[in-house]
């Protein structure tokens, strides 16, 4: 059974040799490739083969084009900060809709003209051409939530939903549209699963998820399932407020950063397939092979067959290989 094959059949429910294992690698993967983390999110050749390296030293079940969440807005015209070896952020004092009136002038950058999409898109055909069938292949956009507050500023934003509602949902359109496309020639190139990041969705409360966000996850989520690809929901932070409204979606892989495994497991039900929880730095950077195995055990425990191995979060920078190696061995049935 190919890594890819995997992956997809416990997505589909069909029968699968082992668990498969997903962490999502960014900073540790470039630092196993011996490459400048600036430089691996804007070069799409060494972003590959940093996930290249990594996945075939801990045996990854998949690849991922994932680096930052500052590419569509750069495409947009925000103003982003690089840094030599530091993930590229947005400078939110100068945040592009910091002034409401420019969204009406803002058009949707094409994601396969010149620019930090095409590099995206770019990588997944990159991967594609040397993974073929064997591995999972992962785009990844931002949700309305996460890219509403890299234009707008996230601050402005969590006022917005109160105090300008007809804003919100008119900038949720704009993203809405922008993240479909940008989504829909990621899969053209081969991803097979896009990851759709909403980290700012676990800042706002139920009723605002509710009224807000959930209806346009709702919408990408059914879009790209309409597309032909996989959806996988990855929302930082404490999401247990929210946790029904996640399941609710229809994704076929939710990640859980800081909610536990048996809430996620009891409000979304028995169907939903979930990654996580581990703590990425107090479980998986600075535990042991031994306690890392726990607590991947308790996790599967909590979430029953329709598991996927990896933390709640991004492995961090710095992670031993020991601990890494542990979740290798616990996916593939081994004890340390």
């Amino acid at each position: 059974m190919t890594s890819r094959e995997r992956v997809l059949n416990l997505l589909e429910g069909r029968p699968s040799d082992r668990l498969p294992l997903m962490p999502i690698t960014m900073m540790f993967a470039a630092d196993q490739a011996g490459i400048k983390y600036g430089d691996y999110a804007r070069d799409h050749r060494l972003l590959g083969q940093a996930q290249l390296v990594t996945a075939e030293k801990y045996q990854l079940d998949y690849v991922s084009v994932i680096s930052d969440p500052a590419r569509e807005a750069a495409d947009c015209g925000a103003a982003i900060q690089y840094f030599p070896d530091q993930p590229p952020g947005l400078d939110e004092q100068r945040a592009l809709l910091g002034d409401k009136t420019v969204l009406a002038r803002l058009r949707i950058p094409d994601p396969l003209a010149a620019g930090r999409m095409k590099d995206r898109v770019d990588g997944v055909a990159w991967l594609k051409n040397r993974v073929g069938n064997d591995l999972l292949l992962e785009g990844w956009i931002e949700g309305p939530c996460a890219e509403a507050a890299d234009l707008r500023g996230i601050n402005n934003l969590m006022t917005d939903f109160f105090d300008d509602p007809g804003f919100v949902r008119a900038l949720f359109d704009f993203v809405l549209e922008m993240e479909l496309q940008f989504a829909r020639v990621q899969i053209q190139a081969g991803a097979d699963i896009i990851g759709l990041g909403d980290a700012a969705a676990s800042l706002v409360g139920p009723k605002v998820y509710a009224e807000f966000v959930l209806p346009y996850e709702k919408k990408m989520v059914d879009a790209i399932h309409a597309m032909g690809a996989k959806v996988r929901l990855h929302i930082c932070g404490n999401t247990r407020r929210i946790l029904e409204g996640m399941g609710s979606l229809g994704t076929d892989l939710v990640d859980l950063d800081l909610a536990p495994v048996s809430e996620g497991r009891q409000k979304m039900g028995p169907d939903q397939v979930i990654l996580g929880n581990a703590h990425p730095v107090h479980d998986i950077k600075n535990g042991t092979p031994e306690s890392i195995a726990a607590t991947l055990a308790e996790c599967h425990r909590q979430a029953g067959p329709r598991f996927i191995v990896g933390a709640g979060c991004e492995i961090p920078r710095g992670t031993p290989h020991a601990n890494m190696m542990a979740m290798t061995e616990f996916a593939l049935g081994r004890k340390p």
